[in-house]
């Protein structure tokens, strides 16, 4: 049988997302392995009992021309349907919120997401347009949804860094998101908060001890995210600061790839307003 992406992933590597093949996660690597040929060997952490098994079967499937050049966005959507494929919708509101409404005959869940709304039916997930979101957009909100968290927000707030196994992710959140930020808002205070508003955030400036802007956005009912802003004073010689925190919830809700995901995700929208 043929390795796909996804089995790569969850049964060879490691899940590290160490960078160290070259590829920023370990879902890309297992992408460039099954699609492109790339050997697993530039996996540093595989054991060498580990290639000698797999290895064969990867060239194999190579020679055939099994899953080279496979779509990796369809994939991991596949397997993402596929987690969450066990659960009732009826069960999901009193879970991470939302409704369920009747939409063509189809029940959904609707539910708020970044100051709008989707929906949410075995077929796909739609904006309320009727427009279906990207895939990997449909990856996050799947994964939020086979996540199985319950709990509603605390309010106490932690840095990336303070969460276990995140070790490998800080640059990718400081280098994608932290720093654009920064390089867009610095001595633009005022469009930062205008830009947020729009995507329905709240400005808790004067809850926050230090920041010159404070801003809790909804990505999701059960997902707050803080956005501290500092802003620059070149005469003083600093530049501007961005900050994300995260309720001490979220990966009951969310894996640590699908909140760089949404971290990524508020910096582009923000970026777009």
């Amino acid at each position: 049988m043929a390795l796909s992406v996804v089995d790569l992933y969850a049964r060879v590597l490691p899940r590290t997302n160490c960078g160290a093949c070259g590829y920023p996660t370990c879902m890309a690597f297992a992408g460039m392995v099954v699609s492109r040929k790339l050997s697993l060997g530039r996996c540093p952490h595989l054991p060498a009992d580990t290639l000698a098994r797999y290895q064969p079967e990867l060239d194999a499937q190579h020679a055939a021309g099994k899953w080279t050049q496979r779509d990796i966005a369809a994939d991991a959507l596949a397997w993402a349907r596929e987690r969450a494929a066990s659960m009732d919708l009826a069960d999901l509101p009193g879970r991470i919120g939302g409704e369920l409404r009747e939409v063509g005959g189809e029940q959904v869940l609707e539910l708020p997401y970044f100051g709008a709304r989707i929906r949410i039916g075995r077929h796909g997930i739609r904006n309320a347009a009727g427009d279906e979101l990207g895939r990997w957009e449909q990856v996050f909100i799947f994964n939020h949804l086979a996540q199985g968290g319950t709990r509603r927000p605390t309010g106490r707030w932690k840095s990336l860094q303070e969460f276990p196994n995140t070790v490998s992710k800080i640059k990718s959140l400081r280098a994608h998101v932290e720093a654009p930020l920064k390089a867009r808002f610095a001595g633009r205070r005022a469009s930062l908060a205008a830009a947020a508003a729009r995507l329905g955030a709240t400005d808790v400036t004067a809850e926050a001890a230090s920041a010159d802007l404070a801003l809790r956005f909804a990505p999701l009912p059960r997902v707050p995210v803080m956005l501290l802003f500092w802003d620059g004073d070149g005469d003083a010689g600093f530049g501007a600061e961005v900050k994300l925190a995260f309720d001490e919830t979220i990966t009951e809700h969310l894996d640590i790839e699908s909140i760089i995901f949404l971290s990524e995700h508020l910096a582009e929208l923000l970026g777009a307003e």
